[in-house]
């Protein structure tokens, strides 16, 4: 039983993954960001489930062309929880972006971006987002990313903040933004359970983190997946760790499985993010919340074992094409931490820290009694290596905090595009 507590505070399935801990489901916006190759039969799991744990409200973030909508609508409206759906690609929704200049390159973290709007619209103190193909999904997935954030969760914190750990905003130590504005939930500073400022309050009343990122083991068929975590993630982050000893890189090599899609975080987190629009959603918040947050105020939960769909290694939407996307955001988020990569022989560095990786991965497969094609997984390493690179910057979108467009106008928008596809006029919108 793994029972190891990294740099970053680690709770763990000691006993049961599928355990829902004492949560504030009821204050929470669950986000599912969703594309029309998700709705298969994973979908009855992730919308019937939640009925169980009463979230405040469900949002999805849908990207899917215009004669697939209405019947995933239709689907969606048969759970009990009614969904709310965005549109992502609505023609109402692309308008509104464009009259307030933010029209641009789609992907993932658009569609977060426009769902996170929608959640922080309902004044929910907390944001918990994860994907809509995951088969293993239990009622226990929402309650253990956001019992983390809620104050009280665990008394072990007390003692930390009796301590005086986690008051000084200004402490630079572990590499948070100097400044920062913290607060936990909401905004009126008042130190009420969804709000307040971190660093306050009695002892005996520990606070909440400000962001929960979930871990799993990705293991389907007797295979070991999660490819462009082990081999591009972990190596490339834990070569440049041994060679710059700068707090971002402990921090990124402490976290487990990186890439995973389900975490969660206060609305007042939520709002400060920028996020990115395309592949590397999950890096990116990584790297805002530890600049916001530090160490002290991000956890990680294990989700027990994972199985989702997975993707091909090549193709458009394969993983050797979300390698770049991925290493770009990565490197991105290292070089903001204050790190300068030696790239002219950091490829062949890196390929050579991740064929050490795959050597003991089949060993640890073989002793698993598990399938693996370490001659696949060093043919990836190669088309990773390539993929590695001075960042170019990618796109973000403006925080929620910061933006003119009123969140409130794209929940309109997304509820008048659907009114058009009931209407049949979902192709353009009106001027």
């Amino acid at each position: 039983m793994d029972f190891a507590q990294e740099r970053i505070e680690t709770l763990h399935a000691l006993a049961d993954a599928d355990r829902a801990p004492e949560a504030p489901t009821d204050r929470t916006a669950v986000l599912v960001p969703m594309t029309e190759r998700d709705v298969g039969p994973e979908i009855d799991r992730v919308f019937g489930t939640p009925e169980a744990i009463s979230p405040e409200r469900v949002v999805v973030a849908l990207r899917a062309d215009p004669g697939r909508v209405r019947a995933i609508e239709t689907r969606l409206r048969s759970y009990d929880l009614r969904p709310e759906l965005c549109w992502c690609n609505g023609p109402r929704i692309e308008a509104l972006l464009a009259d307030y200049g933010l029209d641009g390159p789609t992907g993932k973290g658009h569609d977060v971006w426009l769902g996170l709007g929608i959640a922080l619209a309902s004044e929910s103190a907390f944001v918990a987002i994860h994907d809509a193909d995951t088969a293993s999904y239990t009622e226990a997935y929402v309650p253990r990313l956001v019992a983390p954030l809620a104050d009280g969760w665990g008394k072990g914190r007390a003692r930390e903040k009796a301590n005086g750990r986690g008051r000084d905003r200004d402490r630079r130590t572990d590499g948070r933004e100097t400044g920062a504005a913290v607060t936990n939930g909401g905004d009126d500073g008042n130190g009420s359970d969804d709000g307040g400022t971190v660093g306050t309050g009695s002892p005996d009343q520990p606070e909440g983190r400000q962001f929960v990122k979930g871990y799993y083991a990705w293991i389907e068929g007797n295979r070991l997946y999660g490819r462009l975590c082990r081999l591009l993630y972990v190596p490339l982050v834990r070569e440049l760790a041994e060679r710059h000893d700068e707090p971002i890189l402990r921090y990124l090599d402490a976290v487990r499985y990186g890439l995973a899609g389900e975490y969660a975080m206060t609305a007042n987190l939520a709002r400060q993010v920028r996020v990115r629009r395309g592949w590397g959603l999950e890096v990116g918040l990584l790297g805002k919340a530890f600049r916001v947050s530090g160490l002290e105020e991000v956890c990680q939960v294990d989700l027990g074992v994972h199985d989702h769909d997975h993707r091909s290694v090549d193709g458009a939407a394969g993983l050797s094409a979300m390698a770049r996307s991925v290493a770009n955001v990565l490197l991105e988020a290292i070089e903001d931490g204050g790190v300068e990569p030696a790239y002219a022989d950091l490829p062949g560095r890196y390929r050579e820290r991740a064929e050490g990786f795959v050597a003991r991965y089949e060993r640890d497969v073989a002793f698993n009694g598990l399938r693996y094609d370490a001659a696949a997984e060093r043919r990836q390493v190669a088309a990773y290596a390539g993929a590695i690179s001075p960042p170019e910057g990618s796109e973000r979108l403006p925080a929620w905090a910061d933006c003119e467009l009123p969140a409130a106008a794209v929940r309109a928008a997304a509820r008048a595009d659907l009114d058009g596809i009931e209407r049949g006029v979902s192709r353009e919108a009106p001027r």
